[in-house]
């Protein structure tokens, strides 16, 4: 049974309310994946007239797919210390307003991106949402110890979109960096689920720690670092990078492989914290190393 929603809410709390059925700090880390997309496929500065409107087309339904996620999950999210604060999950917005949230700003954002960028950008980021709030949220997550690596498509599209938004077309690049992003997920949330996993267990989800033990899931962490370290690679081997970003990919896969070691000899919750926190530093210098060598690779190159 939803709880009650308070008759006297202010405009503030609402706001605040609202704004936390979109996950910002999720949000923000595809966002920042998608425009690295439409950076890097470009020569140089990116079109603005279409840079803008695909980055705010993204960022809408992104957020929409977060606030359903937030509907669907309110149960569980209740039972999770990690989660329990939603907004949902407390009772303060009522079922119907989180749809009808969700659903403005999917259109809003779909609208935007035919609109003002062009249809294969939104169907792409509309099947972005399906995947992410439909395929993962309510099939796979609570199915399959491996929603993680299924349903981690959706999660690796942001480039896609942003290089679609620019091109009209996915390239290999995009595709690269896909790749790269789906390979980066099951360590990364592997280790939220490693010290997490009274949480999930309560919340009867069958994530990996919960099904198959402590020891399985952090070799398998372990083992997706290396898998992942060889995929980060790739970019300069099909030369869309120089030794700039190649250089930023070894160190960074160094030190993600060394952490998924450690994880895997000598266990902590605290370590699992740590692994956890590097993984988003590790994806987003790596982006911003291949951002960086994109624009000073003709400098150095004396071009």
């Amino acid at each position: 049974m939803t709880a009650s929603i308070p008759s006297t809410v202010t405009l503030a709390a609402r706001w605040q309310q609202y704004t936390a059925l979109t996950k910002p700090r999720v949000v923000q880390l595809i966002v920042f994946c998608a425009v690295i997309g439409m950076l890097l496929a470009e020569p140089g500065w990116p079109r603005l007239a279409l840079a803008l409107p695909a980055t705010l087309g993204i960022w809408l339904v992104s957020s929409a797919a977060a606030a359903f996620n937030c509907l669907v999950e309110q149960a569980i999210d209740s039972k999770m210390v990690r989660t329990a604060w939603r907004p949902t999950a407390k009772g303060e917005l009522s079922n119907r307003q989180a749809l009808v949230f969700s659903a403005l700003l999917c259109a809003a954002g779909s609208a935007v991106l035919y609109w003002f960028v062009n249809p294969l950008t939104m169907w792409l980021t509309f099947a972005t949402f399906v995947g992410y709030a439909v395929i993962y949220t309510v099939v796979l997550k609570p199915m399959t110890p491996q929603n993680i690596v299924i349903g981690g498509a959706s999660g690796a599209m942001p480039p896609v979109l942003g290089w679609a938004a620019m091109r009209g077309e996915v390239g290999p690049e995009a595709v690269v960096m896909c790749l790269i992003i789906f390979l980066w997920t099951p360590p990364h949330f592997w280790a939220l689920a490693l010290y997490r996993v009274e949480d999930y267990r309560r919340s009867g989800l069958p994530m990996l720690p919960v099904t198959h033990g402590s020891d399985f899931t952090r070799l398998n962490v372990l083992l997706y670092t290396l898998v992942l370290f060889a995929a980060t690679l790739l970019p300069f081997v099909i030369g869309m990078s120089g030794w700039i970003y190649l250089a930023c990919a070894v160190l960074l896969g160094g030190g993600f492989i060394a952490y998924g070691w450690l994880l895997w000899r000598d266990y902590s919750d605290s370590l699992a914290r740590k692994t956890f926190r590097f993984s988003i530093l590790h994806l987003s210098l790596l982006f911003g190393a291949l951002l960086l060598d994109h624009y000073l690779m003709p400098w150095w190159q004396g071009s």
